[in-house]
């Protein structure tokens, strides 16, 4: 048997690869065929994402694609949420796109919400107050020089497809994330929009998981190489909702912690949960794959560790992290706890100096050693995951024993021990590439090469994929900070 070949782009705040999914007999193999680095870059007084360098990454792992595995069938894009990109009226984007990193909204936050309240926001949304959520970013963006020449705004992944295909569309995972659209419906809020003065127009139509979005064009075919009969078919376009699909879970309902640059802490259900202590605790509605919600709270990630091995490198020091985490692991209890949510660790920047700061304000001390650094990262990482997992199930009126971390945190294994010894519960780690996994799937399963059905497919997972598991320990570990979720 041939194996039937879908191709995931995959793009993260931090990097990108383009990857093979290889349907055969009832599994999914992955296959990587281009990898290339990501960041925001100052531009005209903003961070901004290099998009076309972004979009020129891509053709170039298609073209890898193609030359590997000349019987591709389709092609799904994934990247973060929030960020999008301006067209004219002739589909010409007029600046790179804002990077969610950059400081624009921090005035406008307070004007919005003058115009329509947390409360009724919330009401309509479900969304976790986060500064950089699209809105809000629209709501800076009419400011601009550049809103009046401004005829649709483009999602990254819409944005992205549009370049491969010409097609405009909005999907529906991804809209979820930009606090325009109704938790309840699954469509556009017109009062939402009022409130930020965006015309729905501006918006192209909302477009679910697994339809054809359409054909490549023919520059995009002659550039790569790749066969026309090959199209761009959306999938969960907002990573998360990728991710989640590839959750190995044998059971539902089931608690996940997609670990990356960001952290997404959650369970799947089958409407939103819309209440004050949701609310209160700040956790979001999403909207996943086959109309599941995705409950969760954003926590900081692994930014923190990112922006601190980076920032070593430029002072000289090139450290390698699997060495320095098993040197954060033998230091003694004790080191100091930091709230991964502070907004100071919102920009790039001397990531360990900041954390030495924040824990000054709190009247302790930290080494400037790297390896306390990672510690106190880690650990506290470990500690927000235990407590907003607590609340999580709380909320949810569940209680699960089992955690699952996918993406690449779960290659950690101290902060997966670490996490099951602070919540008491076993940690299933894996798969790594969750979300090239399951922009694959639901490829495979638009075409008719995998189970339509989402628990099918975890099912099969949870039985074929190469995962670990950290039971709690009885040794010492970390302290839960006090209600982490809380800014």
């Amino acid at each position: 048997m041939t194996a039937r070949v879908f191709g995931a782009v995959d793009v993260g705040a931090s990097g990108g690869r383009v990857i093979a999914g290889l349907a055969e007999g009832g599994e999914v193999t992955l296959r990587p065929v281009h990898r290339f680095e990501n960041a925001p870059v100052l531009r005209q007084g903003r961070l901004r994402w290099d998009i076309e360098t972004i979009f020129g990454e891509i053709l170039l792992g298609l073209g890898a694609l193609g030359r590997e595995f000349p019987q591709v069938e389709s092609i799904g894009i994934d990247t973060w949420g929030v960020d999008y990109g301006l067209l004219d009226e002739h589909g010409t984007l007029l600046a790179d796109p804002v990077s969610y990193r950059d400081e624009r909204t921090h005035d406008v936050v307070d004007s919005v919400h003058a115009r329509i309240s947390r409360g009724d926001l919330y009401a309509i949304n479900g969304l976790q107050f986060l500064p950089f959520t699209t809105l809000y970013q629209l709501a800076a963006e009419r400011d601009d020089v550049l809103w009046d020449r401004a005829a649709h705004v483009v999602l990254l992944p819409d944005l992205l497809g549009y370049w491969l295909t010409g097609v405009l569309g909005t999907e529906v995972t991804n809209a979820s994330t930009t606090g325009l659209l109704d938790a309840a419906t699954g469509v556009w809020s017109a009062q939402i929009m009022a409130a930020v003065g965006v015309d729905a127009g501006r918006l192209p139509a909302l477009r679910r998981p697994g339809q054809v979005l359409g054909g490549l064009s023919e520059e995009v075919g002659r550039s790569t190489g790749l066969r026309s009969s090959v199209v761009v078919t959306t999938v969960g376009s907002h990573d998360t909702a990728s991710a989640v699909v590839a959750v190995p879970a044998a059971e539902s309902p089931f608690v996940y912690i997609s670990s990356g640059t960001w952290s997404l802490v959650g369970t799947e259900l089958d409407q939103p949960i819309i209440t004050e202590e949701a609310m209160a605790d700040n956790f979001t509605n999403e909207r996943g794959v086959d109309d599941r919600i995705r409950f969760l709270r954003n926590v900081g990630g692994l930014w923190l560790l990112q922006e601190s091995l980076r920032s070593w490198a430029e002072q000289g020091q090139l450290l390698e992290l699997a060495p320095l985490l098993r040197q954060a692991a033998e230091l003694p209890s004790g080191v100091p706890l930091i709230d991964v949510d502070d907004p100071r660790f919102m920009a790039p920047g001397d990531m360990p100096d900041r954390i030495r700061s924040v824990v000054a304000a709190q009247g302790f001390s930290l080494s400037t050693n790297p390896a306390a650094t990672v510690r106190c990262i880690i650990q506290s990482l470990a500690s927000s995951y235990a407590a907003t997992v607590d609340r999580t199930l709380t909320l949810s009126e569940v209680d699960i024993d089992t955690i699952h971390i996918v993406g690449g945190g779960s290659q950690n294994p101290v902060l997966c021990q670490w996490t099951a010894n602070l919540s008491g519960r076993t940690v299933v780690a894996g798969p790594v590439e969750a979300t090239a996994l399951g922009n694959v799937l639901v490829q495979a399963t638009a075409f008719g090469a995998a189970p339509d059905d989402l628990g099918h497919l975890r099912r099969n997972l949870a039985e074929h994929e190469q995962l670990r598991r950290y039971v709690p320990t009885g040794s010492e570990a970390p302290r839960i900070m006090e209600r982490p979720w809380l800014r």
